[in-house]
């Protein structure tokens, strides 16, 4: 994966939360606050925590006795997930590599990741890390997205950018995000890793959005995208994010707009 691939820094982590949450991570973020509540975890470890969304839905849902470590390995996304949180001491906050962990073994009843594992380098070593601080009888629970195909204003923004820069088209979103879609190979690596059990669900959603600028500046400026934007030109950014907004519009109409999103959910047992 490239280096390109890792960095969130200067304006992404406020984009990202801004645009990005409300379009396409809040609903799956409430689906995993309920599914990790509904375990009743006394010590819980989120790892690749982002902006925080999960973090937020999920504190409310916990029991007040049980511990909750965020992690990131990306400081200015998890200080800015820190600045979003209300104080509380059942929290803490860390910066960790997920293929890394920086904890005990045995620690931890659940751990979960959302859309982060497709950002592990080596995703075997991530879920060996997972299974290897989990507790017996604990939990891995993420997703990951489906193919771009199925991620409607992810696909019309990527398509755009063909068309802005077609000798070399920013291709983030359709190798990263959405590139570790298969569950076969989902369910192979975790087993490899040691997990006994895997139950992989597919889910759909509904993103929305007050206009096309929304999903266009959401994937554009609020995800790793924008670098690869900028590296092909300076002042290239908001001409590559106009053009995706026209596009857009051209499909979906110029004021309120939905499209599909999709992704796996995947629960895997120690």
């Amino acid at each position: 994966m490239p280096e390109i691939d890792e960095v969130f820094a200067g304006s992404i982590p406020e984009n990202y939360d801004r645009y990005l949450v409300p379009l396409i991570f809040e609903s799956f973020a409430q689906d995993m606050a309920q599914r990790v509540a509904a375990l009743s975890p006394s010590t819980v470890l989120e790892t690749a925590a982002g902006s925080g969304v999960v973090t937020r839905a999920l504190t409310p849902r916990l029991s007040p006795d049980a511990g909750y470590v965020v992690t990131d390995l990306n400081q200015p996304m998890l200080d800015y997930a820190a600045t979003r949180q209300a104080a509380d001491n059942h929290i803490t906050w860390r910066k960790a590599d997920a293929l890394a962990l920086p904890f005990e073994d045995a620690a931890f009843d659940l751990v979960c990741c959302q859309f982060g594992v497709m950002f592990f380098p080596d995703r075997q070593s991530g879920y060996r890390e997972a299974r290897r601080v989990l507790k017996p009888g604990g939990y891995f629970l993420f997703n990951v997205w489906d193919r771009i195909e199925e991620n409607v204003f992810a696909n019309d923004v990527t398509n755009a950018l063909t068309e802005v820069f077609p000798s070399d088209p920013p291709r983030f979103l359709a190798r990263t995000p959405h590139g570790y879609h298969d569950p076969a190979l989902i369910r192979s690596e975790l087993e490899k890793a040691g997990f006994s059990s895997v139950v992989i669900e597919t889910r759909a959603e509904q993103s929305r959005a007050s206009s096309p600028r929304h999903p266009a500046v959401a994937y554009c400026q609020g995800t790793l995208l924008r670098n690869e934007i900028e590296a092909r030109g300076a002042g290239k950014l908001e001409a590559a994010t106009d053009y995706a907004v026209s596009k857009i519009a051209n499909r979906h109409g110029s004021g309120e707009v939905a499209a599909k999103i999709q992704a796996h959910v995947i629960m895997a047992a120690v």
